[in-house]
């Protein structure tokens, strides 16, 4: 005798299971870098001089985690650490060029990983997902304001 089925998952289940679909797909050799990295510079491209503290709240990581990954980003030189002319003690974030071109590159792999992913969805589907999952996260992230980029999640992993 089993166990009746009453409820379907949740859509908060069904993200987490999508979401982990994409982790597992998203090799760093594929992407050029690691999920966590391109997000960031994602975030950082959408929202160019961006306060550090800023991407600990986007990306839902302490500030020391937050510090360790832009020193990663700076090494690789895809990003710039500068002060904040108007509060010396914080820094704002900036993507260099490098950066930029690295970027394009994952962004361009992860295009082949979300045709994976997302394979069950026509091109409809997938441009009503996109505005839904982007009205849903600037719903969540309300002080983040409407520019806000629906590459960028908990990068929490």
């Amino acid at each position: 005798m089993g166990i009746e089925r009453v409820h379907a998952p949740g859509s908060m289940v069904l993200l987490t299971r999508l979401s982990k679909q994409v982790y597992r797909r998203s090799d760093e050799q594929l992407l050029g870098m690691h999920l966590r990295l391109l997000m960031a510079l994602s975030y950082v491209r959408d929202h160019d001089g961006c306060p550090q503290q800023e991407l600990a709240e986007v990306l839902c990581m302490d500030a020391n985690n937050v510090v360790l990954l832009l020193n990663e980003l700076e090494e690789l030189g895809y990003i710039a650490r500068l002060r904040d002319p108007l509060d010396r003690r914080r820094h704002r974030v900036e993507l260099t060029k490098g950066g930029l071109k690295a970027l394009a590159g994952a962004e361009q792999a992860q295009e082949s990983i979300e045709d994976d992913v997302l394979q069950a969805l026509d091109a409809d589907e997938r441009a009503t997902l996109w505005r839904l999952l982007t009205r849903a996260l600037a719903g969540a992230e309300p002080d983040l304001g409407e520019a806000y980029s629906a590459t960028t999640a908990s990068i929490s992993t």
